[in-house]
């Protein structure tokens, strides 16, 4: 229903385990994209897709169990989701691209510069998860990734939240920002409501501090272009936990900062967000 709904925009890409769905359009150097938590690629082709096909053959991925993809069995891993995307993207003769992720899609795409880092031309990082953080991330998640959870609340929500309920959220992971007239029709409302979506992103999420906690010490050894572009009113991916020390870390990291703006700057500020992408670009060997 959900797929019927909000059909697929792009194409598939068969791999041994499973289908990877992708949106390709435009000409020109190769620019990957991987969306962020609980999304899929629609939230690149409202707009920022479009935006540098001009420029670039822009390949935008639903992650694996996300949007039209297939789960490949619930993979967790920000490791093993980038190492299912660049298959897909070899399958699409995708060479040195660069590789843009946000929020959670940020710790796919440096997981994917740490496992071929002679195979990525440079990142762009919009408002990144890329260090361990303290606390935990609250009530909502843990009890979501539990069994009861996911068999019993999650089921529920699934069926029975409101369309209100989901604009609301996403109006509190834009703010201070508006949310674009339109948005949550075109990301697809049936899409991010299911079942199966939300306890894998449950999943995912609560486990990935784990993964980035293992990761970051092998941050200072890359060496191609980085451009980060994070607002200081983000409260989804504290700036300061998160793209202020990746800068500190990494000697090729350049970090924009965007006063009052929240989690989303390829909305809020899109001209920007391209600027940067045509930075790592231009800063590409």
């Amino acid at each position: 229903m959900a797929h019927a709904e909000t059909p697929p925009e792009g194409a598939f890409v068969d791999l041994p385990q499973g289908r990877i769905h992708a949106i390709v359009r435009g000409q020109g150097p190769d620019l990957v994209m991987i969306h962020g938590a609980n999304g899929n690629a629609r939230d690149f082709s409202f707009d920022l897709i479009d935006r540098m096909a001009g420029e670039f053959r822009v390949i935008a991925f639903d992650r694996p169990g996300f949007g039209f993809s297939d789960d490949f069995g619930g993979v967790e891993s920000p490791i093993d989701q980038a190492d299912i995307l660049r298959a897909a993207a070899h399958r699409l003769d995708v060479e040195n691209p660069i590789v843009l992720g946000h929020s959670y899609g940020g710790a796919v795409a440096l997981a994917w510069a740490l496992r071929a880092p002679d195979d990525v031309a440079g990142l762009t990082l919009l408002a990144p998860v890329t260090h361990p953080w303290p606390g935990d991330l609250g009530l909502w998640y843990r009890i979501t990734a539990s069994p009861l959870g996911r068999y019993l609340i999650l089921p529920t929500i699934a069926a029975l939240a409101p369309r209100s309920a989901v604009q609301n959220t996403l109006a509190n992971v834009f703010a201070p920002d508006p949310v674009p007239d339109g948005y949550l029709d075109h990301l697809g409302f049936n899409l991010t409501m299911r079942r199966g979506q939300l306890s894998l992103n449950a999943q995912q999420v609560n486990s990935l501090i784990d993964y980035v906690d293992a990761m970051h010490t092998g941050y200072p050894a890359l060496t191609m272009p980085i451009e980060i572009v994070h607002g200081t009113a983000d409260k989804t991916v504290y700036i300061g936990i998160h793209s202020e020390r990746m800068v500190q870390e990494v000697e090729s990291a350049n970090l924009t900062t965007l006063d009052n703006v929240g989690h989303m700057p390829h909305h809020a500020h899109p001209d920007i967000v391209a600027e940067a992408i045509r930075r790592t670009r231009d800063r590409a060997p």
